[in-house]
């Protein structure tokens, strides 16, 4: 009953992120729903609903950081059961990016407008593009591990969870952190840019950088020099650029690989 009820709670995490995933899309491009990310004003004053934004935007931040950390998941562990571990991460990201979307604050000065039909296309386009894009991603090196589903799965089948082996897959033989070039497009390409939009955006670009940093000290730690080369190697976001690092940088003991 266990393994069924964990399994059930896996596959409901995940579709329910690609529920949310559609939500935050049509936010972020003002499309179909009646409150969107440039919808009127809500009547505050600007500062305060600069400051609520940028209370939301700290606590996706902080949450998806936190409880991403090695550190948090060796107590987080101890509650809840590690077959359902990433399937829990996925649903508290749910909820954080709803609570973001719903309390919202639009703030519609507008900054740049594309005039022309071709730039409002190109605009459009280039924001298609990047919400493509992330789930494409995910799927170059294990979108159903990423998202908690081979966990339980596996678990179902009274199989133990085998970390996936350390690859660098198409996109991420350009880039380390391809994925966040797509998120990154996602919220910049638009047509119009309010202020509104230009504080979601830079915020997140802004936790994007700094999460990328942290990410891969755990990154060495757990791969140690295949990570250790794969970053001589390859630039962290722009294809052909990349920052100088010692030649003799060291790596820790190799430890096992997963995704």
């Amino acid at each position: 009953m266990r393994r069924w009820l964990f399994l059930v709670y896996g596959i409901g995490c995940h579709l329910l992120f690609l529920a949310i995933y559609a939500w935050l899309a049509a936010f972020v491009g003002n499309l179909l729903l009646p409150t969107t990310i440039d919808a009127p004003a809500t009547g505050e004053p600007l500062a305060l609903a600069v400051a609520i934004n940028l209370g939301l935007l700290v606590a996706f931040g902080l949450q998806h950081s936190i409880m991403a950390r090695p550190a948090f998941k060796q107590v987080w562990t101890r509650y809840v059961p590690k077959p359902i571990e990433r399937s829990t991460y996925v649903l508290v990201s749910c909820l954080m990016t709803a609570l973001l979307i719903w309390q919202w604050r639009p703030i519609p000065i507008v900054i740049w407008h594309a005039q022309s039909t071709a730039a409002w296309w190109l605009g459009m386009s280039l924001f298609a593009a990047g919400w493509l894009m992330v789930p494409a991603v995910s799927l170059m090196i294990n979108h159903f591990d990423l998202f908690g589903t081979r966990q339980v799965w596996l678990y179902w089948q009274g199989k133990e969870y085998s970390p996936l082996p350390f690859k660098t897959p198409l996109a991420y033989s350009w880039v380390r952190h391809p994925l966040y070039i797509g998120w990154a497009l996602a919220f910049w390409a638009t047509p119009t840019m309010t202020v509104g939009h230009l504080l979601f955006a830079g915020v997140l670009t802004a936790y994007m950088g700094i999460a990328a940093v942290i990410e891969e000290r755990d990154l060495v730690d757990l791969y140690g020099h295949h990570y250790v080369n794969y970053r001589r190697r390859v630039p962290m976001f722009l294809p052909g650029v990349r920052l100088s690092r010692p030649a003799a940088e060291s790596a820790p003991p190799e430890a096992p690989a997963r995704s």
